[in-house]
């Protein structure tokens, strides 16, 4: 009985080794979501953050018709004076 008590000794220690190893990844896993939460968090804010950017920004288009229309509307003034 001494060889099965040996294997039976040896499956708890392989038992224990696999339970330890996924308590481990578990572990990491836990980790890897909390990171993807706070990524996605900054994301959202870096989102937010652009839109808000892009609805305040300048309109250096229109503008610049403006000023283009501005600078021909000189010119012909100057010509006909």
């Amino acid at each position: 009985m001494t060889e099965h008590d040996d294997v039976a000794l040896e499956l708890e220690r392989l038992r224990g080794t696999v339970e330890a190893g996924f308590a481990r990844l578990d572990g990491r896993l836990d980790l890897l979501a909390q990171r993807d939460d706070q990524t996605d968090k900054t994301l959202a804010d870096h989102e937010q953050r652009l839109t808000t950017l892009e609805r305040t920004r300048w309109p250096l288009p229109s503008l610049a018709v403006l000023i283009g229309g501005a600078g021909c509307a000189l010119s012909a003034w100057q010509l006909i004076r």
